[in-house]
C-alpha cells in the first residue's frame, strides 16, 4: 500500500499548499482586477479568505458522507479534476467576482482532505492510526511551509502563474491516483448516503451523539480557535512586539513549520509507543499551554523563534485524538467523521480571526488600559485549559490506551 499513501499524502500537500502558494500574490492580483487601495484588496482578501472556509465548512462532512457511500477514489480523482479546472478559471479571472466564484469552488474541493482521512483509517490497523494520521498531519506541515515560498517564486513571473501551477499539480496527482489507487470502501463497510447526515448540524448532532464523543467534538473547536492565533496575528504580533519585517515574519513561521513536520512525521511515533493515545494528546494540551502562556509575556524576538519551534511539538496532540474518535466510529463511519471534523475545524477558522484579531487591536491601541500585544496567546491559552477539562470528562478518551 505504500504507493496509495504517497498519493494521500501528496494530496494532502496540495490542499494545504494550496492556500499559500497564491497568498503572495493575492494583493497584487486583487488590485489587478478591481484597483482601489491595499486596504481595499486587503477587505476582498478576507472575504476571499472566509468564502473558502465557509465552503469547507459545508461540504466537508458532504464530502465524507459522499466517500461512504460512493467510495474514497471515485471522490478523491473528480475533486481533483475539478480542483485543477478551478485553478486554470482563476488563473484566466477577469473580475473580483470570477475570482471569487472560484475560491468558492476551490473551498468546496478543499474537502477532499475528509476523505483522504478516511482512505488512511481504512488501510490502517487501529495500532496504526494515530502514527498514519501523524504521516498526514506532516504532510499539512510540508504543504505550509511549500506553499508560500514556491507561490512568491512563481509571483515574480507574473500574478497567474501560481494558479497554472496549482492546476498543474492537481492533474497530475489526479493521473497518479487514477493508475494506483484501490478502493477500500467495500460492500461490508458501505453506508448510503442521507442528507440529513451530509449537511453540517446534521452531521455534528450524529457525531456528537456517539458515547462520549460530543466534549472531544467541543474539544476539537476550541483548540482550532486556539491554534488559529498563528495565522491570525503571528504577522501583526512579531511587528508590534519585536519589529519584525517579513523575512523574520516568514522565518518563524516557516520554524513553526518545519518542526510541525518532524513532530508530526517523526517523532509522535516514539511518543505513542511511549506514553499511548491518551496521555499523548494531554502532553501535547500542555505544551500549547504552556508555549501560548509563553507568547504573551516573551519579549525577545529570538526568544520567540526558539518557542514556535516548541510549540510546534503540541501538535502530537491531533493524530492521536484523531485515532482515538477513528478506533472509537463504526467502519462505515469514517468519511462522516473526517468530514464532520473537517467542518469543525473550518467553523474555528471562521471564527478565530474575528476573535484574535479584535484582541491583538484592543490591547495594542494607543488609548488601551493594558499594553498586551500576546493577550491572543492568553486566550488560546485558556482555550487550550478548557480543552484539557473537556478530554479527561469523556469516556472515549479514558478508554483509549
Amino acid at each position: 500500500m505504500r504507493l496509495p499513501v504517497l498519493f494521500i499524502l501528496i494530496t494532502i500537500v496540495i490542499d494545504s499548499m494550496g492556500i499559500g502558494l497564491i497568498m503572495p500574490v493575492m494583493p497584487d492580483l486583487i488590485r489587478e482586477l478591481n484597483g482601489g487601495s491595499l486596504g481595499n484588496a486587503a477587505i476582498w482578501g478576507g472575504i476571499l479568505t472566509t468564502a473558502f472556509a465557509v465552503m469547507q465548512f459545508l461540504f466537508g462532512p458532504t464530502v465524507g458522507n459522499l466517500s461512504d457511500w460512493y467510495g474514497r477514489r471515485p471522490i478523491l480523482l473528480v475533486t481533483l479534476v475539478v480542483m485543477a479546472a478551478d485553478y486554470l478559471v482563476m488563473a484566466v479571472a477577469g473580475t473580483i467576482w470570477l475570482l471569487f466564484v472560484g475560491r468558492i469552488v476551490a473551498g468546496i474541493t478543499a474537502a477532499t482532505h475528509s476523505a483522504a482521512s478516511a482512505y488512511m483509517a481504512d488501510i490502517s490497523k487501529p495500532e496504526e492510526k494515530a502514527a498514519n494520521f501523524g504521516l498526514i498531519g506532516a504532510a499539512f506541515g510540508v504543504g505550509f511551509v511549500l506553499g508560500p515560498m514556491i507561490g512568491g517564486l512563481l509571483g515574480t513571473f507574473g500574478t497567474r502563474a501560481p494558479f497554472y501551477a496549482a492546476a498543474a499539480l492537481a492533474i497530475l496527482n489526479a493521473g497518479f491516483g487514477y493508475f494506483i489507487l484501490p478502493e477500500t470502501v467495500t460492500d461490508r463497510i458501505r453506508r448510503r448516503f442521507e442528507w440529513r447526515r451530509a449537511n453540517p448540524l446534521g452531521a455534528f448532532r450524529h457525531v456528537g451523539s456517539l458515547p462520549g464523543f460530543a466534549p472531544l467534538l467541543v474539544m476539537l473547536f476550541l483548540a482550532g480557535i486556539a491554534f488559529f492565533v498563528y495565522p491570525a496575528v503571528w504577522a501583526f504580533f512579531g511587528q508590534e512586539r519585536f519589529g519584525w519585517g517579513p523575512g523574520l515574519i516568514g522565518l518563524s513561521l516557516g520554524a513553526y513549520g518545519i518542526g510541525t513536520i518532524f513532530a508530526q512525521g517523526v517523532l509522535i511515533r516514539p511518543i505513542l509507543k511511549r506514553f499511548g493515545e491518551y496521555r499523548t494528546v494531554l502532553i501535547g494540551l500542555t505544551i500549547d499551554i504552556i508555549a501560548f502562556a509563553s507568547f504573551a509575556f516573551v519579549s525577545n524576538g529570538y526568544m520567540a523563534i526558539a518557542l514556535a519551534v516548541f510549540a510546534s511539538m503540541g501538535s502530537i496532540m491531533g493524530p492521536a485524538l484523531q485515532a482515538i474518535l477513528s478506533r472509537a466510529a463504526d467502519d462505515n463511519q469514517q468519511g462522516e467523521l473526517q468530514g464532520t471534523m473537517a467542518a469543525i475545524n473550518a467553523l474555528a477558522t471562521i471564527v478565530a480571526p474575528l476573535i484574535m484579531t479584535s484582541i491583538f487591536a484592543y490591547f495594542t491601541a494607543a488609548d488601551a488600559w493594558l499594553y498586551l500585544p500576546g493577550a491572543p496567546f492568553l486566550l488560546s491559552a485558556l482555550l487550550a485549559l478548557g480543552g484539557v477539562a473537556l478530554f479527561v470528562s469523556s469516556s472515549t478518551a479514558r478508554n483509549a490506551t
